[in-house]
């Protein structure tokens, strides 16, 4: 049964109930006690078991038709176009065919060529190699992203003895037929001394289960399984110009000696294939991994092996949201800078953190040196099952944390020392933990950060269990590993730009769906912060949330419920990792006399424009003190805390109400510098006030509805924006807190005092 990412399964099942990316399906069998489960590993290799020991497995197969690469020909191919021709289109397709299969690349691992002619600006024909250029992913790659490099140039260097990774960048760049294009792949060398058309290149699971092993044992197994497909093994070798020149030469002698050569495995890498036209090169690299595959399913059947199964769905979450704040709070990036939690829970992770080998499986080092940039050199192994209440899990966690500290900074000391080299250390801190019982755990700068940790290690424990399947996984050496984490070429992978104000904060946005809320959560995120927003009106909140760039949570939620509030904080912080602050907007402007005001409305103003206030600032400063680290909570007042008006008692008691509730959170969080303030607006147009209200007031005025908006002493209307940046701005203002913020162009009469 053909699936629609180009793999076939052995033994038929209902896999359109199960085929869902990154995520696990429980299945009940009807009228049977059995329980089956379905894990899907990220390479999209599925495994179901019960309780019989039964066990079906997805192999790769060949995705490549006939006619999407011609209709690529068709979309990239234009005519006149000196840039793109028929060879980069199709190196396009294939590219993006391996770049789809995580189970080959994931973000931004990989890299692929062709050698083709293409015209320079004085319109002759070059020989150039066309590689994956720096920042672009082969599965959404397009022509841009092969810069094209004078080939014959490039192949000359191989004459040379040795070549400085700087001088190697320049001379890829220095040779290129574009000067604006991306800056060519590390491995430019290693495709260009090849002697093949087309070049494939990928950290492939099932390949790296096999080439992570003790060499010896790594060797003989890559002779048994890729020595009829023609496939030569390499030492391992830091990329750069020794490894492109000793792969040429492993190529070279395989060739001479069994008169061709279709792919290179690298030991501790990856794997290379190479064709004369694009599907030959990628039909190659699905045979071999596909070979591996097969090989590690039939050691595991062989062994009678199959997971555990893991724990339910629901178990340990609550152990995760109780303790992702305390170790948010305790993790800083670089220069200090936040850091956003990720939590995985499929049953393969509980299965793996769950496992009484985890210290010694997980403490070997990462699947592929590639990988240290993300995940660091080893994860945190962060055991909480026996610390009982809040003292002892931050005990625990000091404790923990100071040890991994120390070992980052030793492995880092030891290393310099050992190779006589200066390096700048960066930041000791994990971004990965593996927590028993609860799950996978990423940190990172951003939320994509995260997740790009947790796809890669997710992976890695793929590769672990079936590298022990096939004999036992072993990592390269401390001093490779660390001569990767350092390297600058590839550090130039995790990019350098500009930092933003609230990069890496969480910031939760009430009555989000549009007015102020929504202009408030616009301007959070052009700060960098990453959201979660909640309105009673879900379409209104989903459409909403659509139109803000970054990332974002979000829920339909009456803030009137208190336990769905409480709820609400919780899953923010299972989404984040915890929270930084509190923008506490959602509000009704109830009218009526306040000596006949109905009870029913009096209590519903209170409920929304007051108490609703006080469950969200409490569940937010329960994660705020978690973290340690303090934050801010703000709330949107209204002049008519400080000058009502006739008629609108409902709403100006409770508003006045709800700036002395800010005061007393000022007052009782300063020692744990959580900051409460307020923001003063009016006239602001929204949905607040219904369009009547405003003609009878401007009519009252002698003003038209326009000119009442500008009645202040600024003579200017206030917009929701200007509300938001008054949010923004107290929010950034450190030193700042029990403050009411005026925006309300002038009006004397409301001013605090």
């Amino acid at each position: 049964m053909a699936s629609p990412t180009g793999r076939v399964a052995r033994r038929q099942l209902p896999l359109e109930r199960a085929l869902r990316l990154g995520e696990c399906l429980a299945f009940q069998r009807a009228n049977a006690s059995a329980t089956w489960r379905a894990q899907l590993i990220l390479s999209r290799r599925a495994r179901w078991t019960c309780g019989h020991s039964c066990a079906v497995v997805l192999a790769m197969k060949s995705a490549w038709s006939d006619e999407a690469a011609r209709a690529a020909i068709a979309q990239y191919v234009v005519e006149g176009d000196p840039r793109c021709n028929e060879d980069i289109a199709l190196r396009v397709y294939s590219s993006r065919l391996i770049g789809r299969e995580s189970g080959l690349v994931l973000h931004g691992g990989g890299n692929t060529s062709v050698k083709t002619t293409l015209r320079n600006d004085l319109g002759e024909p070059v020989e150039v190699l066309c590689v994956k250029g720096s920042g672009w992913d082969l599965a959404r790659i397009e022509p841009p992203g092969f810069p094209a490099i004078r080939l014959g140039e490039l192949q000359r260097l191989r004459a040379l003895p040795a070549l400085s990774d700087e001088d190697m960048v320049n001379a890829a760049r220095t040779r290129l037929l574009d000067s604006s294009s991306p800056t060519p792949s590390v491995e430019t060398l290693l495709h260009a001394f090849l002697p093949h058309k087309f070049v494939d290149h990928s950290h492939a699971d099932a390949i790296l289960s096999i080439v992570d092993q003790a060499r010896e044992h790594a060797e003989a197994l890559c002779r048994e399984l890729f020595a009829a497909l023609q496939l030569a093994v390499v030492p391992y070798i830091m990329p750069g110009f020794a490894l492109a020149k000793l792969a040429a030469e492993v190529h070279d002698a395989h060739a001479r000696e069994h008169g061709e050569c279709r792919g290179l495995v690298l030991l501790q890498h990856g794997l290379f294939t190479f064709g004369a036209n694009a599907r030959e090169a990628y039909e190659r690299h699905i045979e071999a991994v596909t070979r591996a595959e097969q090989f590690i399913q039939g050691k595991r059947a062989a062994a009678s092996t199959s997971l555990s199964g893991g724990a339910p769905a629901d178990d340990g979450l609550a152990r995760y949201t109780e303790l992702a704040p305390r170790l948010r709070g305790r993790l800083r990036g670089p220069k200090g800078a936040r850091f956003v939690l990720h939590l995985r829970r499929s049953p393969a992770i509980r299965d793996f953190v769950d496992d009484p080998a985890l210290a010694s499986l997980s403490q070997r080092g990462p699947a592929t040196p590639d990988h240290v940039i993300r995940t660091k050199q080893r994860p945190l192994l962060l055991d909480v099952a026996d610390a009982n209440g809040p003292g002892a899990q931050a005990k625990l966690l000091d404790d923990a944390l100071d040890s991994f500290r120390a070992r980052y900074r030793a492995y880092f000391t030891d290393q310099v020392a050992a190779k006589g080299v200066t390096r700048t250390e960066l930041d000791p801190d994990p971004r990965v933990i593996l927590v028993p019982g609860v799950g996978l755990v990423t940190a990172g700068a951003s939320e994509k950060a995260a997740r790009v940790a947790a796809d890669i290690y997710e992976h890695t424990i793929t590769v672990i269990r079936d590298a022990e399947t096939v004999g036992r996984y072993r990592a390269l050496p401390d001093g490779d590993i660390f001569d990767m984490e350092y390297w600058s070429l590839e550090q130039a992978k995790l990019g350098r730009s500009k930092p933003r104000a609230l990069d890496g904060h969480v910031v939760y946005i009430s009555g989000a769906a549009g007015g102020i809320g929504l202009a408030t959560a616009r301007a959070f995120a052009a700060q960098g912060a990453h959201l979660y927003l909640v309105d009673r009106d879900a379409e209104r909140l989903a459409e909403a949330a659509e139109t803000i760039p970054g990332p974002r949570g979000f829920e339909a939620l009456d803030m009137r419920d208190r336990a769905a509030v409480a709820a609400s904080v919780d899953n923010a912080v299972r989404r984040f990792g915890g929270l930084d602050g509190v923008v506490s907007n959602a509000g009704t402007a109830p009218q009526g006399m306040i000596a006949d005001c109905p009870p029913q409305v009096l209590e519903d103003s209170l409920a929304i424009n007051l108490l609703a206030h006080q469950w969200l600032a409490a569940a937010a400063t329960r994660v705020l003190r978690a973290q340690g680290a303090g934050g801010f909570l703000l709330f949107n007042a209204s002049k008519a805390a400080f000058n009502p008006g006739k008629g609108f008692g409902p709403y100006a008691v409770a508003k006045a109400a709800l700036v002395a509730l800010m005061k007393q959170y000022a007052i009782e969080g300063g020692p744990e510098k959580i900051r409460a303030n307020a923001v003063n607006a009016d006239r602001v147009r929204t949905n607040l006030l219904p369009p009547d209200f405003v003609e009878k007031r401007a009519r009252a005025r002698g003003l038209s509805p326009d000119a009442y908006f500008r009645s202040n002493l600024l003579a200017q209307e206030v917009d929701a924006e200007d509300v938001a940046g008054a949010f923004v701005h107290l929010a950034l203002a450190k030193n700042t807190t029990g403050a009411v913020l005026t925006v309300d162009g002038g009006n004397i009469a409301a001013s605090p005092r």
